[in-house]
């Protein structure tokens, strides 16, 4: 890997997505990745032969862990990669042509950023564009509250109301967070956890107000799946008793799960 690569997109596939060859070519479109300063590679605790098949298409390297939950895939997809600055691209979404450049701008601006993230929009099978919920909205106002100051306190109370943070929009600077582990006891709030013990430390994090990436929702995504069985409602209660007492975990609680039922319109 040249001097110049100073970024890496790695790919979490998982067994075998039909939205897999999108994203990747989402990511080859990169302004970054032409520039030669982000590179790509896949990491899968489901080797088979279909995400071989698309790697060899696309000439990428496949690096395989042994599984255990999503905070263990992407323990492992962190450890997968040498460059300072990493994104964990999941599979079914895809990636506007200047994300990469984006976040890297950011990342240059400052010392001491442990993450940047942009903000992003939603998209369905069909890769059209669903309409902005009032859920996605709400997330947009929070993050540009968030972002008004950098301390410690004032964002964790803003993130005390809810996780306004999509991870796979998020990139990190691995040369501050080299010791960071994601929880892999947890199945759906472990992004929630994660930002907020990264909040705690030393260093800033940086959101970008521009939607530079497009989530997928559809019925075989983690969320919804997870939202179906209720892990969702039980780990997001467990956070927001982080912050909160007992009665306003209730209120927050019934506002959230109504959201929730977003994720269930396909």
């Amino acid at each position: 890997m040249t001097n110049l690569i100073k970024h890496t997109f790695v790919i979490c596939a998982y067994k075998e997505s039909p939205y897999l060859e999108a994203c990747i070519k989402s990511l080859l479109l990169q302004t970054s990745v032409k520039e030669k300063i982000s590179t790509i590679l896949i990491y899968t605790s489901t080797p088979n032969k279909y995400i071989s098949s698309i790697a060899t298409k696309y000439n990428l390297a496949v690096h395989t862990g042994i599984g255990g939950g999503i905070g263990n895939d992407w323990n492992n997809a962190l450890s997968a990669t040498n460059t300072k600055y990493v994104t964990i691209a999941h599979q079914d979404d895809i990636y506007d042509p200047l994300y990469g450049k984006r976040i890297l701008e950011l990342f240059n601006s400052k010392e001491n950023i442990n993450l940047v993230f942009s903000d992003y929009y939603e998209i369905d099978e069909n890769d059209e564009r669903r309409k902005r919920n009032i859920n996605l909205k709400i997330k947009t106002l929070a993050l540009r509250i968030l972002s008004l100051s950098d301390n410690k306190k004032y964002q964790r109370r803003i993130y005390a109301f809810g996780n306004f943070i999509c991870c796979p929009a998020v990139s990190y600077n691995m040369e501050k967070l080299s010791d960071f582990k994601f929880d892999n006891t947890l199945k759906m709030a472990v992004d929630w956890d994660a930002w907020e013990r990264i909040m705690k430390r030393s260093g800033f994090i940086r959101y970008i107000p521009e939607r530079l990436m497009a989530h997928r929702i559809h019925s075989e995504s983690e969320t919804t799946n997870n939202t179906i069985d209720k892990n969702r409602e039980k780990e997001e209660y467990d956070m927001f008793r982080r912050y909160w007492g007992e009665n306003i975990t209730k209120i927050l609680m019934n506002f959230y799960t109504n959201n929730q039922k977003g994720n269930e319109e396909h």
